[in-house]
């Protein structure tokens, strides 16, 4: 790496006037070389042009009176920014240790600039950056005044006990497209001109990683509660109460992206076979032997299944983590039976303990629940067993190592032993109620400052947990996650969803901006979650369109809560939700559809391979693919699992043809027809309600069509 030494009068006047040890801990202290007749303390003469600037090993800073901002590489074409007042602290967010990469800092009177790789910031006197490609100086970013003359692009508002309101704002570009940001249900793809809520809820999922058409993609690694205004003219970041400003930003093309992003957040796990399979779910089973016999049916009908699932309610109190034995009395014998006929178990587990579990008062004692800024630590409540009412809930707190281990030895003692290895973390935004954050301390921060990661830190419970034990494959169902999820082993699953077309077409667009948020495996809950009467044709449409779209997603699931819907309590079990149950016409496209997942799963895995290995999300938007298409960033309603099968899902009720665009660049081949169409070309395509259109690229061999 290179620099352009500072003047030594100015080197002498940044050292006299830090005051944090804190800093110094953060920042290496440059020597003034013996000749200097200056002291270290002697200021520059001329305050006017005072440089603010000094390399810190390859590191630039930019100092101003109490403001200190430092930009570091932070892995190949990536810099990491940080900004404070005083002092940088050890950050709260995503970002694994750095890769390794060279910087060169430049600093030349009233500027400076940092570059790595293929991205540059340039920094002027008054501290206001500027994001450009290194080989070209095209301005990728840059940071907007939120006024000409007050506050600059940063703004801290005290809001007590050196805590700020953090305000980050940069400028909007003409024709950008933006795609993340975790899951929405606001039914669109790109999100320019949107504001969304940096905050875990149940099917809105809060991952503050975005990529621009303009060839960058930024985290914002904090995870405090706040928002980004996406506006038309400006981008700001905001953070309601936290000590810096943190984010992370690089530079290329989509792949190389997303590549990057896996690099300093975690790479995905290698998605095991099983998990490519048919997993089968309904609002309950209330009893062993009923999700027994569903097992069973599946099995003589010789249908594929990889999952079944024991859903909430299961247990003997809300936070015992452990089977009712009057419901579930041999939870060994049934695993063993599950076992013979290729099929696991997966057991939901929530983070929430009511007063009444047997967990409760040494959690409490041992200081592993969520406390509380302002009495009781009781954060929701709940339903539970034998209460005639709804008791108190309290909610452990994964930030805490002890915590997360004593959550594992309940796993390992209750279910674990029995042979079950598959979780579903439901309800790990925490489902908190009323939503009072502010309220929330945990071990790692104020809730305002960190809630956001708790249920990265809960999969990463079980995950280590399960690694603890000597599993290598991991796979824990999440109702919500946030950046460096998938490194736990977390699928993520769109919450509870309506049952309508317009949940599906969301649900399309949702599922794509998860895989650019860094997600690889993800799945709906298909047919929607929230009602949906089997005996309805209209549903019965809607189930066979959803289960077309969800045999292409990166995981195949089925789940909901079905008419006829009963009152919340441990007795509910919801309507009957098999694929039997829809009638005889439904079933036979189901279970072809079951069957076409079968022979698909080799592909699937070999696109989750893939994701592990380089970060590239199997389900991912045309563009990804086809950077150079223009028109291919504007589709919204289409997607590519891989390289290779490019998806076209049906939203509508009654449409039995869809139009579909070809991206630029290859040649595109409909399995059933055997017609192949240029790119760059629209395409009223036949989508009767046995199939929707699915077509392969340059010739590839996926086996689509039975063959026989």
């Amino acid at each position: 790496m290179t620099a352009v030494p500072l003047d030594h009068a100015c080197r002498a006047h940044l050292h006299g006037n830090r005051t944090s040890s804190n800093e110094a801990a953060m920042t290496k202290r440059i020597a003034v070389p013996p000749e200097s007749p200056k002291p270290e303390t002697e200021p520059c003469e001329d305050a006017s042009s005072r440089i603010r600037f000094f390399d810190d090993s390859g590191a630039l800073t930019w100092r101003s009176d109490h403001e200190i901002v430092r930009v570091e590489a932070w892995g190949p074409d990536a810099l990491r920014v940080r900004a404070a007042l005083d002092h940088l602290i050890e950050d709260q967010g995503a970002l694994t240790e750095a890769p390794a990469a060279d910087a060169t800092v430049k600093i030349l009177g009233e500027r400076a600039s940092i570059s790595v790789g293929a991205i540059s910031a340039e920094v002027s006197a008054e501290g206001r950056m500027r994001f450009v490609r290194t080989e070209s100086g095209e301005e990728l970013l840059a940071e907007r005044p939120i006024h000409f003359w007050w506050p600059g692009p940063r703004n801290y508002t005290a809001t007590g006990n050196g805590y700020q309101r953090l305000e980050q704002c940069f400028a909007a570009y003409e024709g950008e497209r933006i795609f993340g940001l975790g899951q929405h249900t606001h039914g669109r793809l790109d999100q320019k001109g949107i504001v969304l809520d940096l905050v875990q809820r149940n099917a809105e999922v809060s991952i503050p990683f975005l990529v621009s058409s303009r060839g960058y993609g930024l985290l914002w690694n904090s995870p405090a509660i706040g928002r980004v205004e996406l506006g038309m003219n400006a981008t700001r970041w905001v953070a309601d109460s936290a000590r810096q400003i943190d984010y992370w930003v690089t530079a290329g093309q989509p792949a190389d992206i997303a590549a990057r992003y896996a690099d300093v957040t975690g790479h995905a796990p290698m998605l095991p076979e099983w998990a490519a399979g048919f997993w089968q779910s309904k609002l309950r089973y209330r009893t062993q032997d009923e999700l027994l016999e569903v097992a069973r049916e599946y099995h003589r009908r010789g249908l594929p299944l990889a999952v079944i699932v024991s859903d909430f309610f299961h247990w003997t109190q809300l936070g015992d983590w452990r089977f009712e034995p009057s419901e579930w009395p041999d939870p060994g014998a049934m695993v063993e039976e599950l076992s013979s006929m290729g099929v696991r178990l997966m057991v939901s587990v929530w983070p929430s303990v009511s007063v009444l579990s047997s967990n409760y008062e040494p959690m409490l004692r041992s200081g592993y629940l969520v406390a509380s800024e302002r009495g009781w630590p009781m954060h929701a409540d709940w339903p539970d067993r034998n209460s005639p009412a709804r008791v108190p809930v309290a909610f452990y707190d994964p930030t805490n190592p002890e915590a997360r281990r004593f959550l594992w030895r309940r796993l390992r003692e209750n279910y674990y032993s029995y042979g079950i290895k598959v979780f579903w973390l439901d309800a790990c935004e925490p489902e908190i109620k009323p939503g009072h954050v502010e309220n929330l301390r945990l071990v790692a921060g104020p809730g305002l400052e960190v809630i956001n990661r708790y249920p990265a830190d809960h999969a990463r419970a079980v995950y280590e947990g399960l690694r603890s034990a000597g599993e290598s494959e991991v796979v824990s169902l999440v109702r919500s996650a946030w950046a460096g999820s998938q490194r736990w082993g977390a699928a993520l699953w769109s919450g509870d969803i309506p049952a309508t077309f317009e949940s599906l077409a969301a649900q399309v667009r949702a599922g794509i901006n998860v895989a650019i948020s860094g997600i690889p495996w993800w799945t709906t809950d298909i047919g929607g979650f929230h009602g949906g009467d089997p005996a309805s044709p209209a549903y019965r449409e809607l189930l066979v369109r959803w289960f077309q779209y969800g045999v292409w997603c990166p995981l195949f699931r089925l789940h909901g809560d079905r008419l006829p819907r009963s009152p919340l309590s441990q007795a509910m079990s919801g309507g009957p939700n098999e694929i039997w149950s829809f009638g005889e016409e439904v079933y036979e496209i189901l279970a072809g559809i079951l069957r076409l997942r079968e022979r698909i799963k080799p592909y699937v895995l070999e696109q989750m391979a893939a994701a592990s290995a380089t970060g590239a999300p199997p389900m991912r938007p045309l563009w990804f693919d086809f950077p150079g298409d223009a028109k291919a960033w504007a589709i919204e309603d289409e997607f590519l699992l891989g390289p290779s099968v490019l998806v076209a899902p049906v939203t509508e009720l009654g449409a039995r043809s869809r139009g579909l665009y070809l991206p630029a660049g290859a040649s595109w081949t409909d399995p059933f027809g055997g017609e192949t169409y240029d790119g760059g070309t629209w395409h009223e395509a036949p989508a009767p309600l046995e199939r929707i259109p699915v077509l392969l690229r340059d010739g590839a061999e996926v086996p689509i069509v039975p063959t026989s």
